[in-house]
């Protein structure tokens, strides 16, 4: 056998029905099956998304080579200090993430996500993305660890603003002088409380803890999947390696979609049997 990456899967009842000696499948395969019958036996399944979720429906990451920081310096356009020092640089960026997002729609990842929801099968999920997407799918039980794109505020008296305010050309004011800035959470700042505890109960709770799309190497977004190691069982599915992977019980390495889709198929064959 010249694909020293295959194993047998399947049983005798596989093997008579197809009449065609042992099922061979590849170890990533076979991981797949691993994570999918986890998901089923869950009592608690929650899960965490980052930018690698969203990429489906047209929007960029940050760090691979064509991510939002392949031309960007984060710390001018995307932090607490880059707003106040350098506000047109910042606005001119955001301006930019916003008008992607507005054509933007839900992928296979946040609708899969969703209809597991639906089903009673995930309770949640913890995003790192400020893109509302899930939502938008129709997931209800959503922690925005980084905050949203689509509203505004005050960066002196936190008053709301609609976030159209944030397209407009030139600087937006509040009528308190101060500047109208994304709900986001910018470098230099701390997570929302809220969201921050809500994550943190979920991520105890859970038995099962599926990470997709996620590169964690934000703190303290990458907090969670650590906890849940030491809680329950870690699933990371990434297109790429992550400083967690020695961390879970099963790494799954591809795009989000194709995981997630994969799983979802075995999921509904699980449930013919």
């Amino acid at each position: 056998m010249k694909n020293h990456h295959c194993m047998v899967w399947g049983t005798a009842g596989d093997i008579g029905d197809r009449g065609k000696g042992v099922i061979v499948v590849t170890r990533e395969e076979a991981r797949v099956r691993e994570a999918a019958e986890m998901i089923r036996a869950s009592r608690f399944l929650i899960a965490f998304t980052g930018a690698g979720a969203s990429t489906e429906s047209g929007l960029p990451d940050f760090r691979s080579p064509g991510g939002l920081w392949r031309d960007q310096n984060p710390v001018l356009v995307a932090s607490s200090w880059g707003l106040q020092r350098y506000p047109e640089r910042f606005f001119a960026f955001y301006r930019t993430r916003l008008s992607k997002m507005r054509g933007a729609q839900p992928n296979r990842v946040h609708s899969i996500l969703a209809t597991w929801e639906r089903q009673g099968l995930l309770r949640g999920v913890i995003t790192q993305n400020v893109d509302g997407l899930h939502q938008k799918a129709g997931s209800r039980n959503v922690v925005e660890l980084h905050g949203a794109l689509g509203r505004a505020h005050c960066d002196a008296c936190g008053r709301q603003h609609p976030a159209s305010r944030l397209e407009e050309r030139g600087i937006p004011r509040c009528a308190c002088g101060g500047l109208v800035r994304p709900s986001v959470v910018l470098f230099g700042e701390r997570l929302p409380t809220d969201a921050w505890d809500k994550a943190v109960y979920l991520t105890r709770r859970a038995d099962v803890f599926l990470v997709v799309g996620s590169s964690l190497t934000v703190a303290p977004a990458n907090l969670l999947p650590r906890m849940a190691a030491k809680v329950g069982r870690l699933v990371i599915c990434n297109r790429d390696p992550t400083p967690l992977d020695p961390l879970a019980h099963v790494v799954l390495r591809g795009t989000a979609g194709d995981v997630l889709e994969e799983i979802d198929r075995l999921l509904r064959h699980f449930r013919l049997l």
